[in-house]
């Protein structure tokens, strides 16, 4: 090779490009090191950037694709990071925006997309996969980047299986963005690329190298010493228990109304947050359990706030699923080997109470505030079951609720039959749940050998 073809090869190798460009702001400076830079689709570069370097400090592997066609050359770079990852334990991001697949490849593009697809599903659960969104993702890599812990897109990117234009039944907004957050497939929608990738570097901070290293300990900052009202939000009570500034909300837009679900960390340790309230719906189990089995999998704990009066009833909800889902929560919940800790901080009614606070949970440490109602039934359920006949002009059906919630539901009765470990007044919720995950620390478990749970998918 004369010195001038590899001068020219070089000087296409560092051709400045978006994917370029993210990869730069993605790793600190000077860090990323390009892996395969001359692999080429013909005449052409094969459409994807690879490489390796450090992320706020830490290790980890990248692609990003550059806007063209998918074909064999781009999938052999890309497996070749998987491999590398697999071999190193260090996580994944990829960065998607390709014009699909380069179709004049014939099956070799559906033979390069099926030996990623092994590779991705191969690590999921032994290294962290973050997908980044930036430009259209479809089919196929649609599929890839949906098997990712976690996605995060830009608010102009574009998300789908079918080509919207394709669809017989094409609804407006499908394929975009917000479609995808309110179909809990983005797990993060940001307005730039600048903030996406900071909302990757967020996540990538509180996860930690892979499934057989601890996760990382973070410097942090002590909430504002504010105690939340009773009913307060999801994102009320992250913002008042968890270390300041720490809290990344996750699936905004996705039951919403039922579920919130964050990453976080308390006392600079990461951890996982969960606040379900009302009547939990099958998104909402969907949602909570999507963040647990992620937790779960990287050994980081679970922060469950319960305020639930139960799970969604109605012909509608059924027919959705609904009690699929709930099992999945369930089922989810007393699976996670992980540190949970668990607090009640208004009512838990029934099968809330069961899938996300009770022994049946696998709850570590189950806590309540002094004016929380736990009760099998909703109480006016349970007054007309138990106390119908005493039903009078002088004893009303109200008063009666009352006193059940006061003496039978109440915190105190639960803590007593030991249902509880303890009762704490709100302002003591944050040293109360550190002192539990300190504990919680050296939490082991062992297990019956088995392939896997059957759980209900």
């Amino acid at each position: 090779m004369s010195a001038q073809t590899f001068r020219q090869a070089r000087d296409l190798l560092g051709k400045p490009s978006p994917a370029r460009e993210r990869l730069a702001m993605l790793f600190d400076a000077d860090s990323f090191v390009e892996l395969d830079g001359f692999v080429m689709t013909g005449d052409e570069p094969a459409g994807v950037i690879c490489g390796y370097g450090s992320v706020m400090g830490s290790p980890a592997c990248a692609f990003a694709q550059d806007g063209s066609g998918f074909g064999r050359a781009q999938a052999t770079k890309i497996a070749k990071l998987y491999d590398l990852a697999l071999k190193t334990g260090i996580p994944v991001v990829g960065i998607y925006d390709s014009a699909g697949a380069r179709v004049a490849e014939g099956a070799d593009v559906l033979a390069a997309y099926s030996e990623l697809l092994l590779r991705v599903n191969n690590l999921s659960g032994v290294v962290p996969q973050i997908s980044l969104v930036t430009g259209v993702c479809a089919g196929s890599s649609a599929l890839l980047a949906c098997c990712a812990d976690f996605v995060v897109m830009t608010k102009e990117a574009q998300f789908f299986m079918t080509p919207p234009a394709l669809s017989k039944d094409k609804v407006e907004g499908a394929g975009s963005a917000e479609a995808a957050a309110k179909a809990g497939v983005a797990h993060v929608v940001a307005d730039t690329d600048a903030a996406a990738i900071d909302a990757v570097k967020q996540l990538l901070n509180r996860l930690p190298l892979n499934n057989l290293t601890s996760p990382p300990v973070l410097e942090f900052a002590a909430p504002a010493e504010n105690v939340p009202a009773a009913g307060a939000s999801g994102q009320e009570l992250a913002n008042a228990f968890f270390d300041s500034g720490s809290v990344v909300e996750l699936l905004k837009g996705f039951a919403d109304g039922c579920a919130y679900t964050a990453m976080a960390s308390m006392g600079g340790y990461p951890v996982g947050v969960v606040a379900a309230s009302g009547k939990i719906c099958a998104d909402g189990c969907n949602k909570i359990a999507k963040l647990v089995n992620v937790c779960d999998a990287f050994q980081i704990p679970v922060v469950t706030f319960v305020n639930a009066t139960g799970f969604e009833p109605s012909s509608k909800a059924e027919l959705c699923g609904s009690v699929r889902e709930m099992a999945k929560l369930s089922h989810v919940y007393a699976e996670a080997t992980t540190p949970k800790v668990a607090v009640i901080t208004g009512k838990a009614y029934g099968v809330a109470y069961v899938a996300l606070a009770g022994r049946a949970a696998n709850s570590d440490y189950t806590i309540a505030w002094p004016d929380a109602v736990i009760s099998p039934l909703e109480p006016q359920t349970a007054v007309a079951f138990l106390y119908a006949d005493k039903i009078s002009p002088e004893k009303s059906r109200e008063k009666l609720q009352a006193e059940y919630e006061q003496g039978e539901a109440s915190a105190l009765a639960a803590a007593k039959a030991g249902h509880l470990d303890d009762v704490i007044s709100p302002e003591l919720t944050r040293p109360a749940i550190l002192a539990a995950l300190d504990l919680l620390s050296a939490k082991r478990v062992s297990r019956n050998p088995k392939k896997h749970g059957n759980l209900p998918l």
